[in-house]
């Protein structure tokens, strides 16, 4: 339930072919970077504008003057970037999205339609298609004790060799206001979490997470 495959529908965002190479998306995370800068060299200059060196804002685009663009990082068609907004690196934003006012952005992938709207931290991630992140609701992506992110389902715990991983969001998740994704944080389609959640788990599909005791079936 929580393969590439398993969670996002992949014609949906330009890095496509690069997700293809990969069973999980947490194995996708390394390569972000140099994606976006291989990615963005392709785009054709009549539609995106390079504004500064592998910075690429589609022409659509609406970029508040108070926003940073921290290269490297694709804006895409019809997306909005609000007041303060900061993309520190490596971000990859899709068409019809939002980046609200004083979010933060970094190592992320985010598909068409994805929403963080408001005071959001979204860091090592990937947010599929059409998912929203709740006014104030983070992603952590570092443990406190620095050691390395495992993925906890209910049949097994997957070590990820990885010292940062934010949340792997599936297409159409909502996650409610003021709720903090833990490192590994995995959460299928068409999933809800409550508000002020504190996830630290495998979030199977079409479920709501009320808390870490009580998941239930989305009727």
């Amino acid at each position: 339930m929580y393969t590439i495959q398993d969670l996002y529908d992949l014609d949906h965002t330009l890095a496509k072919d690069y997700l293809q190479q990969f069973t999980y998306p947490w194995e996708a995370l390394d390569g972000i970077k140099n994606m976006i800068i291989s990615l963005g060299e392709t785009l054709d200059p009549e539609e995106y504008e390079e504004v500064s060196e592998h910075v690429w804002v589609h022409k659509t685009a609406t970029v508040f003057p108070s926003a940073w663009l921290g290269a490297p990082c694709i804006i895409g068609p019809r997306t909005e970037v609000r007041h303060c907004a900061f993309i520190r690196s490596s971000a990859l934003v899709g068409a019809d999205c939002v980046v609200g006012n004083s979010c933060e952005l970094k190592n992320v992938i985010l598909f068409d339609h994805v929403q963080t709207p408001h005071y959001n931290y979204v860091g090592d991630s990937i947010l599929g298609y059409y998912s929203h992140m709740g006014a104030g609701s983070i992603t952590s992506n570092v443990k406190s004790d620095k050691h390395p992110v495992v993925v906890h389902d209910t049949d097994e715990n997957i070590d990820t060799g990885r010292k940062k991983f934010g949340a792997m969001l599936g297409d159409h998740v909502e996650v409610g206001c003021n709720s903090v994704l833990n490192p590994g944080t995995v959460i299928g389609r068409n999933s809800r979490v409550y508000p002020t959640s504190c996830v630290r788990r495998v979030v199977p599909a079409d479920s709501i997470y009320k808390n870490n005791d009580e998941i239930v079936k989305q009727i």
